[in-house]
């Protein structure tokens, strides 16, 4: 399952959103439209729907270890350019 956030504008410019779990595109709009039904604001069968993923991906690293990379020998040209940029940030 993902997270996804199902919105749609409605006719008076107001966005409304909720967020929901689901397998597919369609599973998400379907929760999404029965949240918005118990709310009272149910979009029309013309309404744009729309719907994104979120996909959430989490790296735990030390700053010594960035101190290491930085440090390290640079893999191709933009990457030296990187890691001068960085550096000189630190």
């Amino acid at each position: 399952m993902a997270v996804c956030i199902v919105s749609f504008l409605d006719i008076s410019g107001i966005r409304h959103t909720v967020e929901v779990e689901a397998d597919s595109l369609f599973e998400a709009v379907v929760l999404g439209v029965t949240a918005f039904r118990e709310h009272d604001c149910e979009p029309g069968d013309l309404r744009q729907i729309e719907v994104e993923i979120r996909k959430s991906v989490i790296h735990t690293l030390t700053l010594g270890r960035v101190r290491e990379w930085l440090q390290g020998a640079s893999k191709s040209p933009k990457e030296a350019i990187v890691k001068d940029r960085l550096r000189a940030l630190l």
